[in-house]
């Protein structure tokens, strides 16, 4: 399982642990990846990820999951994300075309 949040990109980085006597030993910075189920309005399901902390608030404030997908650009996407946002487009198109008829 990749140490990567498939929303926001975060991944691992990597640096120094440095001694008082400025020894410098090599370490990794691991991104705050957390299990987390995500509710889609238009699909009515809930949907699990591994996301990280910065992620969950970059989701919130473009208004769910929904939302941060249909804004997304599908390059900046995992595959599994690219099906959901066109399971969400279509299923919006679908409710939103009896509406007009």
């Amino acid at each position: 399982m990749a140490r990567r949040c498939p929303l926001t990109g975060k991944g691992v980085l990597t640096g120094n642990n440095v001694s008082h006597a400025n020894n410098r030993t090599r370490r990794r910075f691991l991104p705050n990846l957390r299990a987390h189920r995500l509710y889609s309005e238009t699909l009515g399901e809930s949907i699990r990820l591994r996301v990280s902390s910065h992620g969950l608030r970059t989701v919130e404030r473009r208004g769910g999951l929904d939302g941060f997908l249909l804004d997304a650009h599908d390059i900046d996407l995992t595959s599994e994300l690219r099906r959901l946002k066109r399971r969400i487009a279509s299923a919006r198109s679908a409710a939103a075309a009896p509406e007009g008829s």
